[in-house]
């Protein structure tokens, strides 16, 4: 893997602070909700995220990251009208969850990736990206999604029409 320059690092920490912030987002709230500090917290640093994203370039061309970032960015512009404008009507809110979640799906790839391709520093646990374990992380990651958006539209069906945020 290349050497990290300076907005690689600062790409890194955002990427950090918006999978915890995520994380602890949805544990407390069970959505992903610009209502929240942490919600709020969470959908800057992945803009953050993945406008730097756009800019690095370690094989000089377009790749899979920026690809990530195009979605990342798309499902935020979705998640973030379906919050706002409620096109969708009373699935809007359905709607933003799948988006929201997906921008942590769209979070974990390239974590798991770059984190088992540079971790530990100098013996990392893999050394290709073509690695059948980097394949299993990457369905795992996508079956941890599919049983979290579920868990979440379980959870907004549930909630009493009053709670339901307009």
């Amino acid at each position: 893997m290349p050497e990290m320059i300076p907005l690689g690092w600062f790409h890194t920490v955002m990427g950090v602070i918006a999978l915890l912030s995520g994380g602890f987002t949805l544990a407390r709230f069970k959505e992903i909700s610009l209502q929240t500090r942490s919600g709020q917290i969470y959908l800057l640093t992945t803009l953050i995220t993945a406008g730097t994203a756009l800019a690095i370039f370690q094989r000089g061309e377009f790749g899979p990251g920026h690809a990530l970032a195009v979605l990342t960015l798309a499902a935020l512009a979705v998640g973030t009208i379906a919050a706002t404008m409620k096109p969708f009507g009373s699935l809007s809110r359905y709607v933003q969850a799948v988006s929201y979640s997906a921008t942590l799906l769209f979070h974990c790839i390239p974590a798991i990736t770059d984190g088992l391709l540079r971790l530990p520093v100098g013996d990392p646990v893999l050394t290709s990206i073509e690695d059948p374990i980097l394949k299993l992380c990457y369905l795992v990651l996508l079956l941890l999604f599919l049983v979290g958006v579920s868990f979440q539209f379980r959870w907004i069906y549930r909630q009493p029409a009053a709670l339901t945020p307009r």
